[in-house]
């Protein structure tokens, strides 16, 4: 099986952020500690603090199962004091363990099956052929800091 990775939307409880980001404190904390797969878990705060938008990868979905089971108390607090309206999107081949657990806690969950990719080669294909390879995207006088006109309309 290949990554696996998943979004988590969360909405904060009126008048209750601090609490918010005290536990999910607790949830990174337990993370560090406990989980053996987990690539990335980053926590997004909305700027007016209402939302947050957790992003995760894992090296497969059944190490999202074991990240679920090791975080299951700290997240039952989470949910049950400050945050509400759970939403999930998976990305990637679900294993049955995790299918099974999706259901059995009840989030509201959307799966996605990968369409196509950029292979990580690909994206430094230009800067592989050594120092000048870049000639081509930057013609003479310009470079990547220089904006060009497409973007001086932003």
């Amino acid at each position: 099986m290949s990554k696996f990775e998943a979004r988590a939307h969360l909405k904060v409880r009126d008048g209750r952020l601090d609490g918010f980001k005290r536990q999910a404190s607790e949830m990174m904390r337990v993370t560090r500690e406990k989980d053996t797969g987990t690539l990335a878990y980053d926590w997004f705060l909305s700027k007016d603090g209402t939302e947050c938008e957790v992003h995760e990868s894992y090296v497969d979905a059944d190490a999202l199962v074991e990240h679920a089971l090791n975080v299951r108390e700290a997240r039952a607090v989470m949910f049950a004091e400050f945050a509400y309206d759970h939403q999930m999107a998976f990305y990637g081949d679900p294993s049955p363990r995790l299918i099974a657990l999706v259901n059995k806690i009840g989030v509201d969950a959307k799966w996605f099956t990968l369409l196509q990719a950029m292979e990580p080669a690909t994206a430094h294909r230009a800067g592989a052929e050594g120092p000048g390879a870049n000639r081509a995207l930057f013609p003479q006088g310009t470079s990547p800091a220089v904006a060009s006109p497409h973007e001086a309309n932003y």
